[in-house]
């Protein structure tokens, strides 16, 4: 049998998502010799490519807004480093609010935005009709518009990180899931796959919604919980403006955004936990009675067709990015929440520092497992 993969490698990424590839890339493009990412599926098949592409800063805490800026740029850059078009529409994001505490919550998370120079602003009822003639603002008290944010495509995305990254010598290898990874004492000494063991000193979980069993591998607890998200693709819509921003209502959690001739819809509905991706309607008469109060002239468009991904949740609905302090070496980038997408640049960027004993661009020490242990849990906001 031919070996698809190496004896030997620096680093072993698990998980071939936005976050892995873009690990890879960074840690190749740094000079890391021998990186090798496997992913059990295609590229991004996972959480990614379910993903509804919004791209954003607009976050309540330093270190998200760091991170969605940071990637912003990237994302505005993409075509030049790493490579590639990823059909970026940079429409904005609009937060529509209809009580008074999540009018002060935003308000709050819009101060701390400004120190990041981002033109992120409250605006009222009638400014959201201007934007979106979509929107009826009947009940708003206002919402949160970002400029800068938007939209792009994460399937090319992971295309471009993945190319840009074998280009500068990482292995990534498709169709091979890792089965434990093997310690002498709390020293990693390898990983055991389908397609046979690979020696290294140094594992970076990036499994998204599987990376609690990654953990489980390394003797570590990442408490990441599956959970499923559905999205609808419209039929052609012909009342559609030219050009509006990604549109979420925070109190229902539908959102919208242009996706070609018609719309692509979302909701946050409560659901069981687990990893079924199976589609059903369950979720359709709550999207249609939040569009009937939002944007009741979407109320009558047929769907096209709807898909199922998952979102990687933790307790506190913030990442976990850090370095296990008992296993040397098992760094994690996982459990963003519906996030990881759009931080998947950065994220790249802090990992590769990490990784090579660097201070990153932003202190992400609070993103550590540690601090559930100590009780010290985040507070961004529950933002879809």
């Amino acid at each position: 049998m031919v070996r698809t993969l190496p004896e030997r490698a620096s680093v072993v990424v698990i998980g071939g998502g936005i976050v892995g590839v873009s690990t890879a890339f960074h840690l190749a493009e740094a000079g890391v010799r021998d990186v090798l990412l496997i992913e059990r599926d295609s590229l991004g098949a996972g959480s990614t490519s379910k993903a509804a592409g919004g791209v954003r800063a607009s976050f309540s805490t330093l270190a998200n807004i760091a991170l969605g800026a940071r990637s912003l740029r990237t994302w505005r850059t993409f075509a030049d480093r790493p490579g590639g078009q990823i059909d970026l529409e940079q429409v904005g994001y609009l937060f529509l609010l209809s009580t008074e505490d999540d009018l002060r919550g935003f308000s709050e998370a819009v101060a701390v935005q400004a120190d990041f120079a981002l033109e992120s602003r409250i605006i009222d009822p009638a400014e959201v009709l201007r934007l979106n003639p979509l929107v009826v603002t009947d009940g708003l008290v206002g919402a949160a518009y970002s400029p800068g944010d938007g939209y792009c495509t994460p399937e090319a995305a992971v295309a471009g990180y993945a190319t840009a990254a074998r280009r500068h010598g990482a292995r990534l290898v498709t169709g091979v899931c890792a089965s434990s990874i093997e310690k002498s004492g709390d020293e990693i000494v390898g990983v055991h796959t389908s397609a046979g063991f690979v020696r290294t000193d140094t594992v970076i979980c990036c499994a998204g919604a599987w990376s609690r069993s990654v953990g489980e591998m390394a003797g570590t607890a990442l408490p990441v919980t599956p959970v499923r998200r559905q999205i609808a693709v419209t039929e052609p819509v012909s009342v559609l403006p030219e050009r509006f921003p990604m549109t979420l209502d925070y109190s229902s959690t539908f959102y919208f955004h242009r996706e070609g001739p018609g719309l692509l819809f979302g909701m946050s509905p409560d659901e069981e936990p687990g990893f079924h991706t199976r589609t059903d309607d369950r979720w359709l008469s709550g999207l249609a009675e939040a569009v009937s109060v939002r944007a009741p002239a979407l109320a009558d468009v047929g769907i096209a067709h709807t898909w199922a991904g998952l979102y990687e949740v933790t307790p506190d609905h913030d990442a976990l990015i850090g370095e296990v302090a008992g296993v040397s070496r098992f760094l994690y980038a996982c459990g963003f929440s519906g996030h990881g997408f759009l931080m998947g640049p950065a994220v790249g960027e802090v990992v590769r520092d990490l990784y090579l004993r660097r201070q990153p661009f932003v202190d992400v020490s609070a993103m550590s497992t540690d601090r559930f242990v100590a009780g010290a849990t985040r507070s961004e906001l529950h933002i879809i």
